[in-house]
C-alpha cells in the first residue's frame, strides 16, 4: 500500500506488531532495500540496507545500540557504527567504503499510522 501525504510518498512495509524490538527487518521500498528497526523506546528508524563498507545488503542484521542519547546500528560484517538519526558513520573501524559508496547510510523517514509502519520513498513512481 502506498499513501501520499503532501508531496511525500509513504510505502507500507509491515505492521508495527510484526517488528521485534532491537532487531532489524529488511523491506523493499520503491526498488530499494531498506533496513527497519524498532527500538526499545518504541521509536522506529529506517536506513539503507546496503553496508557501504562491505557492499552487502546486511544492515537489517546489524547490532542496535547507542552513543549517548543517539541510537546506532553496527554493521554485522565489519562492525562500523552508524547513527540511526543522521546515517553518519561514527566508527569506520579503520576501513574505507567500497568504491562508489559514501561512508554514511541513507536515512528514510518513518511514519507509524494506525499500527502500520510506513517508509518514505526516495523515488517518484
Amino acid at each position: 500500500m502506498t499513501t501520499t501525504i503532501g508531496t511525500r510518498r509513504l510505502v507500507r512495509v509491515c505492521a508495527l506488531a510484526d517488528l521485534v524490538p532491537e532487531l532489524g527487518t529488511a523491506a523493499l521500498v520503491a526498488g530499494r532495500q531498506v533496513a527497519v528497526f524498532l527500538l526499545a523506546d518504541g521509536s522506529v528508524h529506517a536506513v539503507q540496507n546496503l553496508c557501504p563498507f562491505s557492499g552487502a545488503h546486511v544492515m537489517s542484521r546489524g547490532i542496535t545500540g547507542s552513543r549517548g542519547e543517539e541510537p546506532t546500528i553496527a554493521s554485522p560484517l565489519y562492525k562500523q557504527v552508524f547513527s540511526l538519526l543522521t546515517g553518519e558513520c561514527l566508527a569506520t573501524m579503520d576501513k574505507e567504503p567500497v568504491v562508489g559508496e559514501q561512508a554514511g547510510l541513507e536515512v528514510y523517514r518513518v511514519v507509524v499510522d494506525n499500527g502500520d509502519v510506513m517508509v518514505e520513498s526516495k523515488d517518484q513512481e
